[in-house]
This record gives C-alpha cells, sequence and structure tokens, in this order.
C-alpha cells in the first residue's frame, strides 16, 4: 500500500479536480492511504522540518507544489516527486503541468471567430502558466493584426488588494472598447469583472470576458456570469497516479511530464457579444446562435432583416469571414462536440440534438473541423481513465 504526501492547496477548483482524479486512480488500482500535511506546518517547521516528517511517515510519494529554491531537500528522499507548476517548472522532478501555450491560443481564436479587432490579456505576475499563456494569445492576436494590450499584478487579497487596484483601474478603463479580454484564470477574471461593475463598463458589450479552469463557484459570483476555458484536470491527476504507480514500480525512472490541456469552452453570458458593426448581421448571428439546432434556410433570415438575400450573404461574409452555412456548421459541430465530452449519448442522438437530420456525413464534417473523429474527441477529452 502507497503512502502519498498531498503539499497542495485544495481551496481552489483546480486543485480539488486534481486530486479528485489522483484518487480515482487510487481507488481502482490501490488502495492508497493519502495525507496532506497542513500549511501551517511549513510556516512552523520550514521546508526541512517537512521533510523530515515525509522520511518519519515514510511516504512512498509526494504531489506538491514547492517553491523552485529547495527542490535540493526533495532530492534527499529519493522518492517520486510530482510538482504542480507554479513559478518555473521543475527539470528534476516530474511536472504536473499544462498546455498553457495552446490554451493561450485558444482563447485568442475564441474571440477572433467573434471578430474582435481589440484584445488584452490580464495576467499574473511571475508564474509560468500566466505568462505562457500570454505568450500563445499574443501570438495569435499578431498573426491576425489585431491590436494587442497587457496588464499583470500579483495575487493580491484583502488589505493588500485594496491599496493596489487602481493602476487595474486605469488600465480597464484605457482599453479601446470593444475589446476581448482573456484572463489569465478564472480569479483573475472575477477581478476584472468586479471592477467593471464600480467603473460601470458594461460585460459584455464593452469587454468581453473569458477565464480559465471553469471554477463554477468564481465564475457565477460574477455579474454576468463569467465564460472560461475548460481542462482536463481531473485527467491529470489520474495520470499523476499512473505516474506515481509506474515509478514507484521502477518502470519509469526519468522525470516525465503530465500535460494538463484545454478541452472546450464553457460559455456564459461574459462573452455573449460579437464585435460586428452592421446592426442587421448581429441581428441575424443572434438568432443562428439562438436557433441553430432547427432547420434555418436563408428565407428565414432574410424575414428578420431588410436586406435582399444576395446582399445578406454577401455582408454576413463580409462581417463573419465565412459563410451562413459555414456559420450554422460551425456552431452545430461544437454544440456537438460539447455533447460529446459531457454525455454518454450515441452519436445518432446527439447529431439530431445538434441540429443534423442523419449522421452519415457528421463523422467528416467533425473530423475536417476539429482534426479527429467523434470517437477520437470524446475518448480525448471525456475520460480521465483512458491508458
Amino acid at each position: 500500500m502507497l503512502k502519498i504526501l498531498i503539499l497542495i492547496d485544495y481551496s481552489s477548483e483546480f486543485s480539488r479536480r486534481l486530486l479528485r482524479g489522483l484518487i480515482q486512480y487510487s481507488k481502482e488500482h490501490g488502495p492508497w492511504i493519502f495525507y496532506r500535511l497542513p500549511s501551517y506546518y511549513k510556516t512552523l517547521y520550514g521546508k526541512e522540518g517537512i521533510v523530515e516528517w515525509a522520511k518519519e511517515w515514510e511516504a512512498d510519494a509526494i504531489v506538491a507544489r514547492w517553491d523552485h529554491d529547495g527542490t535540493n531537500l526533495l532530492e534527499s528522499l529519493n522518492i517520486p516527486i510530482l510538482l504542480q507548476n507554479y513559478k518555473e517548472r521543475s527539470s528534476y522532478f516530474s511536472n504536473l503541468t499544462g498546455d498553457y501555450f495552446g490554451t493561450g491560443e485558444m482563447a485568442a481564436q475564441f474571440f477572433i471567430k467573434r471578430r474582435y479587432r481589440n484584445f488584452a490579456f490580464y495576467g499574473n505576475k511571475g508564474v509560468v502558466w500566466s505568462r505562457e499563456r500570454a505568450e500563445g494569445f499574443r501570438s495569435q492576436i499578431e498573426k491576425a493584426g489585431g491590436n494587442y494590450h497587457y496588464f499583470e499584478s500579483e495575487n493580491l487579497n484583502g488589505e493588500e488588494w485594496s491599496t493596489s487596484h487602481i493602476q487595474l483601474d486605469e488600465w480597464l478603463l484605457s482599453l479601446p472598447k470593444p475589446v476581448g479580454l482573456f484572463a489569465c484564470d478564472d480569479n483573475f477574471a472575477l477581478r476584472v469583472s468586479q471592477i467593471c461593475k464600480i467603473n460601470n463598463i458594461r460585460i459584455p458589450e464593452d469587454i468581453a470576458l473569458l477565464g480559465v479552469d471553469n471554477d463554477e463557484l468564481i465564475c457565477n459570483l460574477s455579474d454576468p456570469p463569467i465564460s472560461s476555458i475548460v481542462t482536463d484536470v481531473e485527467k491529470g491527476g489520474y495520470e499523476a497516479g499512473r505516474l506515481i504507480d509506474r515509478m514507484s514500480n521502477g518502470e519509469i525512472k526519468d522525470p516525465f511530464n503530465i500535460i494538463i490541456r484545454p478541452t472546450r469552452f464553457e460559455l456564459r453570458k461574459s462573452t455573449e457579444k460579437y464585435d460586428i458593426a452592421n446592426e442587421y448581421i448581429s441581428q441575424v448571428v443572434k438568432f443562428i446562435e439562438d436557433n441553430f439546432i432547427s432547420d434555418i434556410n436563408i428565407e428565414e433570415l432574410t424575414e428578420l432583416v431588410p436586406l435582399s438575400r444576395r446582399n445578406l450573404e454577401v455582408k454576413f461574409k463580409d462581417e463573419m469571414g465565412t459563410s451562413i452555412y459555414q456559420f450554422i456548421l460551425s456552431c452545430r459541430i461544437d454544440y456537438f462536440a460539447h455533447l460529446l465530452v459531457t454525455t454518454e449519448r450515441t452519436l445518432f442522438d446527439m447529431a439530431l440534438e445538434s441540429g443534423f437530420n442523419d449522421c452519415k456525413n457528421i463523422a467528416r464534417i467533425f473530423k475536417k473541423m476539429k482534426g479527429c473523429t467523434p470517437i477520437e474527441y470524446r475518448k480525448k477529452y471525456s475520460d480521465s481513465r483512458t491508458a
């Protein structure tokens, strides 16, 4: 029976989901014993005290968020160590890390698809996951020729925050509007939402706001609720359990990075708007997003606005960069992808619910738009126990 020492703060949804995945693996392949050392122990006895306690308890492995300084102390334990990234990745131990750059790219494409021309990133100063999300976000903005704005601050709370918000206040007020703003995580997105409310900056009309981690409590404490990128954290925790198992058995000896990847968007009211200048096209886009599961035809759309069929098609392509048909198809495929990873229903049932009359061609269309088949997509993003 393995004894696993946990040195991670479980106050965030990210950490709780990570630990749920780890514990799930232990239930299927253990049983293991887990113990989380109280955070005050470090304050009382320092990192040296933690290492000594691990030796006395005879821990078989450690999962920790550990500052870069002092990692040499962990080396003396000679047991599997997995470090949750914060400031930097470890070059000596295995890392619980993420595709942070890819998450930033995904966020940028989200706003680009919504035709934004102004983009902003609000980051956590001095941490690797924020820095790389910003880099990925900026890389796509530059390719698209958009206007990029950046601001970062410490992760401040309480009285410390009350004296340090003025610069963020000024930055948000100075941003060109409308703007698509990507925050490094949901906590920072909530901070933006709170300041926008105080300063009468409208969300999503002036600032469309997107976070990361999909912490439902945090996202729904905002008015309006915050959209967020979902990551496969529980799968990462499950794979962490697998790695500990294999390292303990001697199957793996060298450090190994577990990559937690972004999977999808959980859309809420903070990103409902597109940056569309033409009010008629904006009206048509809204109608399509509300009704894409129905049989929408061009004649029905022309009844909404005072435009001929040809005029509507041309103006839609100019504003959205795609045809009406392709936009409807994209809405349906995105919804189909959402059902794939949030339900266990059959492909046929999901195809019908997504607005497809049959599922004969959906695998081909899906692969063309998402880069893999529906089955591959479901396996990749929804099952934390996948080998």
